[in-house]
């Protein structure tokens, strides 16, 4: 037993090195930047001229429509949708190719399903300061971009980063879907020597012990960086 979990290990950490850890963090980044900003279309109530009010409320109606798709349908079907079903176009538009790479394919819907969930996270996160530190900012000659950046965002930051770093955690244990659209991450590693062994559940059991134990890491970080955000408010200054 102990000969077969060494000698698949490497190859193991190899997949988690090459395709896990990376489709994590990219799509990760790409999911935060398009939940920030869709958070903030579906916050900010524009007070400009009717054009601007127009435009930003046709902006929020497309937010609506992509978090509500998102968030209703599972991401295995998203996945299935760019990496298959996108192919498929070039018989309704011909002339234009729309294959996509599998792991493009991957970061493109892990980022898409990320940004909807965060989205919400991040505007209730804006939603919870108080409206008085927006009324004192203007008291003060802030304007509303420099109220949004140097007061809420910092405070809106310290109540998201608990939820934010469980949607990360849980984005780490979504890449091993990667494996239905042909991306050799851990879990198809796995299945791919279990073929060869014939030991289907010492190599799961396997597996799924390496995500426990990166998932584990990520959690005693998350604890370590929700300790230094609010060590201030606590009166810990160590």
């Amino acid at each position: 037993m102990w000969d077969i979990i060494i000698s698949s290990l490497p190859s193991l950490l190899e997949a988690m090195i090459k395709y896990t850890i990376p489709l994590t963090i990219i799509s990760f980044f790409f999911g935060l930047i398009l939940a920030i900003v869709t958070a903030l279309i579906k916050f900010l109530k524009p007070h400009e001229n009717a054009f601007v009010r127009s435009i930003w409320g046709i902006l929020r109606v497309i937010a609506d429509a992509y978090v509500w798709a998102f968030r209703s349908t599972p991401l295995l079907v998203q996945l299935f949708i760019i990496y298959f079903g996108l192919p498929n176009l070039q018989n309704f538009i011909p002339g234009f190719n729309f294959e996509i790479p599998a792991f493009t394919a991957a970061v493109i819907g892990f980022s898409l399903n990320t940004g909807a969930y965060a989205s919400e996270t991040i505007r209730s996160a804006l939603m919870s300061v108080p409206q008085d530190q927006w009324d004192a900012a203007y008291t003060l000659g802030f304007s509303t971009t420099q109220t949004l950046w140097y007061i809420i965002l910092p405070q809106a930051a310290r109540i998201v980063l608990p939820p934010l770093s469980n949607e990360f955690i849980g984005l780490v244990k979504d890449t091993s879907l990667a494996s239905t659209i042909t991306i050799t991450e851990m879990f198809q590693v796995s299945q791919q020597i279990a073929a060869h062994n014939y030991q289907p559940l010492l190599m799961y059991t396997e597996v799924a012990a390496l995500y426990a134990i990166l998932c584990s890491i990520l959690t005693i970080l998350q604890h370590y960086l929700e300790k230094r955000s609010s060590r201030y408010l606590k009166g810990d200054e160590g």
